[in-house]
């Protein structure tokens, strides 16, 4: 199979230059190139350029896949939409890294997968994560455990070190944040014990008396600088700063989990092994109630058979004389019946004599022989 590499590049808060678009086609003349975006794929060759300086230069989100097993997602985000220590805090270990630029702060976290040889047609991928930048910058912090949480999988991070702290709602993430956490393989029961110590979200969207009041009470150049921003476009980042600063600290502040990384790996698990526990007991149950209904329907056919025996034999030597497999099978079905109610009724001598009888008068006959002996009815 032959290397697969996939390359997505988004600029979400201001449009790529003409010259910075001259800039990434000199570097790739096959590239799909927008104002907005930049998308290649690779089987033979690689990307002439290197996805952190482009993060840093030109683009908000990056989204790398291959078909050996990684997968990698970045987002930038301005400096002030949020805290670069905070960022720092949840990325540890080599699955999640950040750093500040002199104008952005960027998350980069990647997932590896030994086994590899994943097919993939094509994008689709970071459209449904990107909006989790624009939930970082409202200050919701569920998608910088999430990083981290994937750290603590990879086994990058110490047993005894602390849990840091949780935010509300990894119990409820957003659709981003599970296409986020999806994208990066993040194991569903270590997800599952991590939020049991994860509050619900309180955060609520602002009423129109709110921001009627947070907006009358902002200086007149604060009012000028946003209404300016907004007519150039930044519409998304003005209204995330202003939910950030909305946010009651109450519903923002995350809390302490108290536990280790070697508490959240035992108890993940744990549930696994819960898990898998209860499947194989859902399973048996599903079987004892499938094997139940047909002893109940054989009973029914046996009890509907019982007393014309003879009838049967009958129909049976007829099916067997058309020489059709479908016949044979029927004929087989119904020899299986017999036998079934020869055993209940005690007649099993009588069944035996003539299914003896049955197979001498057609000796010459493989296909049907066959059929018997793997019916049992030798």
């Amino acid at each position: 199979m032959s290397e697969y590499q996939y390359y997505e590049f988004v600029a979400v808060d201001q449009p790529l230059t003409a010259g910075q678009q001259r800039e990434l086609r000199a570097l790739s003349t096959r590239a799909r190139i927008t104002p907005s975006s930049f998308v290649n794929d690779y089987q033979w060759g690689d990307l002439k350029g290197d996805p952190r300086d482009w993060m840093e230069r030109y683009f908000d989100a990056f989204l790398y896949l291959t078909n050996w097993g990684t997968h990698r997602i970045a987002l930038r985000l301005p400096l002030g939409s949020v805290d670069p220590d905070t960022v720092a805090v949840y990325c540890v270990g080599g699955s999640a890294r950040s750093w500040a630029t002199r104008t952005h702060v960027i998350l980069d976290v990647s997932s590896e997968d030994e086994d590899g040889d994943e097919v993939y047609d094509g994008g689709g991928h970071l459209a449904s994560i990107v909006p989790v930048r624009a939930e970082l910058a409202a200050g919701d912090r569920r998608p910088l455990y999430l990083a981290w949480l994937l750290g603590v999988q990879n086994r990058e991070v110490d047993d005894d070190d602390p849990e840091p702290p949780v935010p509300a709602g990894l119990g409820t993430l957003s659709g981003p944040q599970h296409a986020f956490a999806e994208f990066l393989r993040l194991d569903p029961d270590l997800l599952a014990v991590a939020a049991e110590t994860s509050g619900p979200l309180k955060t609520k969207a602002p009423s129109a008396a709110a921001l009627s009041r947070w907006v009358k009470a902002l200086p007149e150049a604060e009012k000028d600088d946003i209404l300016v921003r907004l007519l150039r476009g930044d519409d998304a980042r003005v209204r995330s700063e202003a939910l950030r600063r909305l946010r009651s600290p109450a519903a923002e502040q995350p809390t302490g989990g108290g536990r280790t990384v070697g508490d959240l790996l035992t108890a993940a698990e744990n549930r696994w092994a819960q898990q898998r526990r209860l499947a194989r007991e859902r399973e048996a149950a599903e079987r004892a109630r499938r094997e139940q209904a047909a002893a109940a329907a054989r009973e029914q056919r046996l009890n509907a058979l019982a007393g014309r025996q003879d009838q049967a034999w009958r129909q049976v030597a007829a099916m067997i004389e058309t020489k059709r497999p479908k016949e044979y099978d029927a004929a087989v079905a119904i020899l299986g019946d017999l036998k079934a109610l020869a055993v209940r009724d005690g007649a099993i001598a009588v069944f035996n004599r003539r299914i003896r009888e049955l197979r001498q008068q057609h000796a010459r006959k493989p296909s049907l022989l066959d059929r018997l002996d793997r019916a049992g009815l030798g």
